[in-house]
């Protein structure tokens, strides 16, 4: 037994590395088309690039373990019928569990270090790469200009070239429009040529030209002064303008907190806090509305009880005339009474508003916080249920290869990646409950694979189209043959019937 679950545990293990890298290997694609339009044109170092490659795919594991883990089962399992390896086994009275059984235990542990690495490794790098992707979205453009077009990448300068040497880097025909006097003042510098670069630091914008002229507008305050216009002519210029932006500025990591950048004690706090917050923010919202009535009663505006609000008896009730306090006061007296009142509903309005909104985004916060959570233990257990549908598919089908097990786990996986959406999108906006939301997927896949496991237990021809068509024909069979000979009847005088 040792030297078969040996054998077995090898024709796993390879496939399960080599599927593996190769869907972190398409996830990676995906996240660098994701962002390749933040990355290209801002000259970052190339280590930049890597360490936010290599944060984004400690993200991705959680995800990539569950589709190499169902596509490994298929393959392996689909080679080792296609080479009669697995009718060999059963044949030596070995089980599909006796023999799936070391299989498990590897996947078990997958799964142990799936959540060690969703709780511990993820959150720390969702952090660092979030953190990179914002000074990478702060960074400005590297200096690039194009013939003819003006550049504005430095705020209140406008450059324009028209035309440049790619070899020496030398500028032609330089216009430059100067607004970054506060005063209003604004300055305008041709020149036959030039040179404008960043400094090594990227901090300053080193500007060389060479024979221009530089024109200067003097904008007065004062209406009765004229607008002054001076004008020099240079052979040789000099200058460094300060600049920002350019340069790769770190931002600590603490500084972006969510939910995906939380582990499990860090999100069993902030689901505490947050509901501790909105049962609170939720009390003092509805309040007034749990008493019966929108606004409190505000007894400072009209001090004299109101004899329309007195206790009556009502089986003693009969026709009296009660006065009412506010017809009692002059016109003066109600109008203020009036503008007191609305001031005290507009700001009871005001502030019940104020604490909805309050509570709308503390549940809303829960709602994510609790998705995270059902996430990093979710996602471990699906490794479990995709090795199991994907064991006994491949036991079932007998196809090796990589045509077959691709094309059925691409299918699977798409569906799991539909519901599990679906459920978590339901579950962030409060339908369902984050358990029910994020169960969904492993609430139906795992009958599934129970199922699957079943079949390929009991050596079920699940997918054998034959074994469908025998026993579809065998109930097709009989009924016609009793309609044969009806039809066969009907067919005579309708011709009959067409002759006269």
């Amino acid at each position: 037994m040792k030297k078969i679950h040996k054998f077995v545990l090898k024709s796993y293990l390879g496939p399960m590395v080599l599927t593996f890298l190769i869907v972190m290997f398409v996830l990676m694609m995906n996240f660098v088309w994701l962002y390749i339009d933040e990355l290209v044109g801002k000259g970052i170092d190339g280590a930049v690039i890597v360490e936010l490659i290599l944060y984004s795919l400690a993200t991705m594991i959680p995800m990539g373990l569950p589709l190499a883990t169902l596509f490994a089962a298929i393959m392996t399992m689909g080679n080792l019928g296609e080479n009669y390896e697995l009718l060999a086994m059963k044949s030596a009275g070995m089980s599909l569990m006796q023999i799936l059984k070391p299989l498990f235990i590897v996947v078990f542990f997958v799964a142990v270090g799936s959540f060690f690495a969703a709780n511990n490794l993820v959150p720390y790098s969702n952090k660092k790469m979030f953190s990179l992707l914002y000074d990478i979205r702060q960074q400005k453009q590297s200096i690039e200009f194009q013939d003819g077009v003006f550049f504005n990448g430095v705020d209140n300068l406008s450059i324009r070239v028209g035309t440049q040497d790619p070899e020496t880097h030398l500028l032609r025909d330089v216009l430059i429009y100067d607004n970054r006097n506060t005063s209003g003042n604004m300055t305008t510098m041709v020149a036959d040529s030039g040179y404008i670069r960043l400094s090594d630091d990227k901090k300053f914008l080193l500007v060389t030209l060479y024979n221009g002229e530089s024109y200067e507008q003097t904008r007065n305050n004062s209406w009765y002064d004229k607008n002054n216009l001076r004008r020099s002519f240079f052979t040789e210029q000099n200058g460094a303008i300060p600049t920002s932006g350019f340069d790769f500025a770190r931002t600590s990591a603490d500084m972006f907190s969510s939910g995906k950048t939380k582990n499990i004690n860090e999100l069993d706090h902030s689901i505490d806090s947050l509901e501790h917050l909105v049962t609170v923010t939720t009390t003092r919202s509805y309040e007034p509305l749990l008493k019966e009535q929108i606004f409190q009663e505000d007894v400072s505006i009209l001090p004299v009880p109101d004899s329309l609000k007195m206790d009556i008896d009502k089986k003693a009730f009969k026709a009296v005339l009660y006065e009412d306090s506010i017809a009692a006061l002059d016109i003066y007296e109600r109008k203020n009474l009036w503008a007191q009142a609305r001031s005290a509903a507009a700001s009871s309005r005001a502030s019940f508003t104020w604490d909805e909104a309050s509570s709308k985004e503390a549940i809303n916060q829960l709602n994510i916080s609790k998705v995270e959570w059902h996430r990093k233990i979710s996602l471990p257990v699906s490794i479990i249920i995709f090795f199991a549908i994907g064991a006994a598919l491949g036991a079932i089908i007998r196809k090796g290869g990589l045509g077959m097990p691709i094309v059925i786990s691409v299918v699977f996986f798409v569906i799991y990646y539909i519901i599990s959406t679906t459920g978590e999108k339901i579950a962030k906006e409060g339908t369902w409950s984050a358990t029910a939301g994020m169960w969904l997927s492993t609430f139906i896949l795992g009958p599934l694979a129970a199922f699957l496991i079943y079949k390929a237990t009991n050596d079920s021809n699940l997918f054998n189209v034959e074994w469908y068509y025998n026993h579809v024909k065998k109930f097709v069979d009989p009924i016609t043959a009793k309609l044969t000979p009806i039809f066969a009847k009907l067919k005579p005088k309708k011709r009959n019937k067409q002759q006269k």
